[in-house]
């Protein structure tokens, strides 16, 4: 395939290094100083760019009919009008908080949790993450998609970065130096702790999952998540 990287930041790079390896072909690669760009001969468009970019990279992707999947965070208040403009475009659109394998069956483990653990009131729930201090956002997508698992099998109702209620969920958010990212997930009681924990080792698991999805979403209409790649949950 054909493929554009809308950032070429550390992520970006490191999905150039294993779409090649995959026998793919980089014919485009942006900054957020790129504002006018030719997507004629791109079958598939990966964007790991910044908030402030990111709609505008989805938004020319879906008008000019060129497949594209986002794994850029901290643009979600927008989700809803790239959903309409992709439905009436009948374009092709992924997002996902997490491209990582093992992220996605760490958020299927995290539902199942939740769902056990709702049933335990003298638990309280609490997510830490932890980030590389070049990351914009916090909390990270991923700790917001967590969250939003828990809130959704849970008697929470939301989450805060603040000393939480006990309807709300508490989020820890920490940046420190070459941490890829970390999340974990903690029921505390008086008597015990349980926790589940996902932690990466490497940029290349996420490069690796969103290269992944570029290759199952060519040739697709619609709008997909990691789910539909992988078929679980």
């Amino acid at each position: 395939m054909n493929i554009a990287l809308l950032g070429y930041g550390k992520m970006g790079q490191a999905i150039e290094k294993i779409a090649i390896q995959r026998g793919h072909t980089i014919v485009l690669k942006t900054t957020s100083k790129d504002k006018n760009y030719n997507l004629s001969n791109v079958d598939v468009a990966i964007d790991f760019s910044v908030p402030t970019s990111a709609v505008e990279n989805i938004s020319q992707c879906l008008k000019q009919d060129v497949p594209v999947i986002s794994g850029t965070t901290g643009w979600l208040e927008h989700y809803d009008s790239i959903v309409e403009l992709c439905k009436k475009q009948q374009g092709t659109f992924l997002y996902a908080s997490n491209f990582s394998l093992g992220v996605n069956i760490f958020f299927e483990l995290n539902k199942t949790l939740a769902k056990l653990m709702n049933r335990l009131p003298e638990y309280t729930a609490s997510i830490e993450e932890i980030h590389h201090t070049q990351k914009l956002d916090a909390p990270s997508g991923t700790a917001i998609s967590v969250a939003k698992d828990i809130i959704n099998n849970s008697d929470y109702n939301s989450w805060t970065l603040d000393k939480p209620n006990e309807k709300e969920l508490g989020i820890v958010a920490k940046r420190i130096e070459n941490v890829p990212g970390t999340h974990e997930i903690s029921y505390d009681s008086t008597i015990d702790s349980i926790q589940i924990k996902h932690t990466a080792h490497s940029r290349e698991g996420f490069a690796l999952g969103a290269v992944i999805a570029a290759e199952w979403i060519f040739g697709k209409k619609g709008i997909f998540t990691m789910k539909d790649v992988l078929n679980i949950g």
